[in-house]
């Protein structure tokens, strides 16, 4: 028995029910204040980090501001990305820097027709021990927090399917057993719009499981100049800080999935998407699994920003990103000239 339940039934009554309840009601306030202050405070840091490895990226990368923050989008919601552009415009030293500045372990994948899958996830080497020979499986370059598949559309279907499916699951199975991949683990992959001789173009299940399509445009003249003049008056690779631990990274993921959005523009959201599959343009619409991309992208979007919630304007920025790969324009939108990015914008003006 407590020493309160010990008291008196007197000394009990001679403090009032209101007050005690009160004096309880006061305790618990104050340490529920004291929380929620310090979860604050830990998310006013993680973003302050965040933005300075955004600074960081853009100490090598100039220009294409909106890709390295979609980039940073992909990131904080544990997401994976599809970057399409011209040869020659830093797709792969803008990847590399990203892990650079948020300390995580990377690997690059070049892909060609004759890699196999195994290439990719690994096998099983003999080596000699001292008890003998025995079978070591070797991991393979998608064992690190951030791959890069460069030109995935130069690999055959078998080793796409066996990439993607890696990055699906997070794990990789081998002779019976199951290897866990890193986390975080991203797979952010390349792919060039040109020179299609050779290339296997990834089916649209496949394209599904990538969050974000990035494209990456020509930089405008004055930024062609900075990168000019940046990189032809040294060797040295211009040097950046990491800004970013893994755990922060993993923590600020929580986060984002707590960033709250109010349920008309969830339900916007939600149109949008369902707008696809009855859209005149579109032959084949977008699933639910780019419902919930455009949301959990808009909550990291959010977070990046430094906002407490989802607003209009990350629907806005992240709809064509998000979209632009899951639906199929039908004959009479491609002859016309019509994009998926012009579609999404259509249906962006009718949602919201």
């Amino acid at each position: 028995m407590s020493e309160r339940d010990t008291d008196s039934d007197d000394e009990a009554e001679t403090t009032p029910p209101d007050e005690a309840a009160e004096e309880n009601a006061g305790t618990d306030g104050g340490e529920t204040d004291a929380e929620a202050e310090a979860a604050a405070a830990d998310i006013d840091e993680l973003q302050r980090k965040v933005e300075q490895a955004r600074e960081e990226v853009g100490k090598r990368i100039v220009g294409q501001q909106s890709v390295v923050e979609q980039l940073f989008v992909t990131v904080l919601a544990d997401g994976n990305a599809l970057l399409e552009s011209n040869p020659g415009l830093g797709k792969t030293t803008m990847v590399r820097t990203v892990a650079e500045v948020t300390d995580l372990t990377f690997s690059r994948i070049q892909n060609t027709p004759d890699l196999m899958p195994s290439d990719i996830t690994g096998t099983e080497i003999i080596r000699e021990s001292e008890t003998g020979r025995e079978f070591v499986f070797e991991k393979g370059p998608v064992f690190a927090n951030v791959v890069l598949a460069d030109e995935i559309n130069r690999a055959t279907p078998k080793t796409q399917a066996a990439l993607l499916e890696a990055m699906q699951e997070r794990q990789v199975t081998a002779a019976g057993e199951t290897y866990q991949l890193p986390n975080p683990f991203f797979v952010l992959a390349t792919q060039n719009p040109i020179d299609q001789g050779g290339t296997y173009a990834l089916p649209e299940a496949q394209t599904d499981r990538f969050m974000l399509k990035l494209r990456v445009d020509y930089p405008e003249h004055d930024e062609e100049q900075t990168i000019v003049d940046i990189y032809t008056k040294g060797s040295e690779t211009v040097p950046v800080e990491r800004a970013l631990t893994r755990e922060e990274i993993r923590a600020a993921q929580r986060h984002v999935r707590d960033v709250p959005i109010a349920d008309d523009l969830r339900d916007a959201a939600i149109a949008l998407v369902r707008r696809t599959r009855t859209a005149e343009d579109v032959e084949f619409g977008a699933s639910p699994r780019a419902s919930m991309a455009l949301v959990v992208a808009a909550k990291a979007r959010a977070f990046l920003h430094t906002r407490s919630h989802v607003s209009e304007a990350d629907i806005r920025a992240l709809a064509a990103p998000v979209l632009r790969h899951r639906i199929i324009l039908d004959f009479r939108a491609e002859r016309e000239g019509r994009t998926p990015d012009d579609v999404v914008e259509d249906l962006l003006d009718e949602v919201l």
